[in-house]
């Protein structure tokens, strides 16, 4: 028997709503700027997937493709060198408008740092973000993984001078062992899972990740979407994005929210579904081929972030995910193709298993997506595991569990 697709609706709050302006447009010009100075900084394709909206029956569908950023097959390294530069600039007692990439990479800031061990759990992107920066400043790193990673991410984590491995644990405990490395051992944690005491560079990881955002509006280029779908694992990228565009247009008038976890890992839908005050956790094994998105525990910050300003939290099987890889891996005549991975493409499949399910229909009315809709979806990896990739998308096939 297929699993199904479960859904959550918030109806949206009118006061008390959380403040957003940090994730916001004027912030966000700052954020960009730090990264526009490293010499990698191209801002990623905005992909205009005209023939597939037509297909699906919408007005358009933009999907941002983060397998160009930096070089590194994924966007985590936005939220990890932003915090890592915000770090330092504390540290240092500067602002990190001060502190762009050829000043924090220098022998000046080497020395007045010292040496310094980056430490953060991961299951690939943003392991391989923080070992990208720490490597560039000479520094050193330690990256833990979950069981079950791919050998190709840690190898690539690896290759970058860090002591990386793959644990016997879950990704939730090697965030644990992670930041029991920083109580014993002096190591500056960087994780984007907040707690009470540790929400600095949670909070600078989401500011990082809006350099997104702030690109696909000014490739938008005036258009405004009707309609947004991010996916979370603890809620920190898709907290941080929402952020943007409430704070941008305002929650009156800010697009459709909506919020998809693999149903293996959906901390952020549970925590919805009982919109009780309180976070609800997963735990044990989470054996998804949303391997990036198999957290347990919603980001404090980041939860705060969506409980206000996001419209729909959404639990779906992995064959949702492995449809929005094939279906962006196949584009439709002259639209252009984006390698996505597994977690990246999850936004996507999920758009095209509600358009083409009947039935979803009552979800899609639930939307309120039809004709008129403009649809953007953040593509958040590559290929990072390319024979799982290749598996997935030219075989037919997925693991099964």
């Amino acid at each position: 028997m297929k699993e199904c697709i479960k859904a959550v609706h918030f109806e949206r709050k009118t006061s008390g709503l959380s403040d957003c302006h940090r994730f916001g447009p004027e912030n966000a010009d700052k954020v960009r700027a730090f990264h526009k100075s490293f010499p990698e900084y191209k801002e990623t394709p905005l992909a205009n997937l005209k023939n597939l909206a037509k297909e699906l029956g919408v007005a358009s569908i933009h999907v941002k493709d983060e397998s160009y950023r930096f070089g590194l097959n994924a966007f985590k390294v936005l939220g990890g060198s932003y915090a890592i530069g915000s770090y330092i600039a504390k540290k240092l007692g500067m602002d990190i408008s001060e502190l762009p990439y050829d000043k924090m990479t220098s022998e000046e800031i080497k020395a007045k740092l010292g040496d310094t061990t980056f430490v953060t759990a991961t299951d690939g992107n943003h392991g391989r973000g923080v070992a990208w920066t720490a490597n560039r400043l000479k520094q050193h790193s330690v990256v833990y993984m979950p069981k079950g990673s791919s050998l190709e991410r840690l190898n690539n984590i690896k290759a970058l001078g860090s002591d990386a491995s793959i644990t016997d644990m879950n990704y939730d405990d090697a965030v644990r062992l992670a930041y029991k490395g920083e109580l014993e051992k002096g190591w500056v944690l960087v994780q984007d899972t907040a707690w009470e005491g540790y929400t600095d560079i949670p909070g600078w990881i989401m500011e990082g990740y809006t350099t997104m955002a702030h690109e696909a509006v000014e490739q938008l280029n005036g258009e405004k979407p009707t309609h947004i779908f991010l996916q979370a694992g603890v809620g920190a990228m898709s907290g941080g994005i929402t952020g943007y565009f409430a704070d941008l247009y305002g929650d009156k008038d800010r697009p459709i929210i909506t919020i998809v976890e693999p149903n293996k890992a959906d901390c952020i839908y549970r925590t919805a579904k009982a919109n009780d005050g309180k976070l609800h956790f997963v735990t044990g094994d989470m054996n998804s081929i949303m391997a990036g998105l198999c957290c347990g525990e919603p980001c404090t910050i980041g939860w705060d972030v969506l409980r206000d300003h996001a419209d729909n939290f959404v639990s779906m099987p992995d064959y949702v995910a492995a449809k929005g890889m094939r279906v962006l891996g196949n584009p439709i005549g002259d639209d252009p193709r984006v390698i996505s991975g597994e977690s990246g493409a999850s936004t996507l499949g999920f758009v095209a298993e509600l358009m083409q399910n009947e039935s979803l229909d009552w979800l899609r009315e639930e939307l309120k997506i039809d004709e008129n809709s403009r649809i953007l979806c953040f593509s958040t990896e590559g290929d990072t595991d390319r024979e799982n990739y290749r598996r997935i998308v030219e075989d037919g096939l997925y693991p099964s569990f």
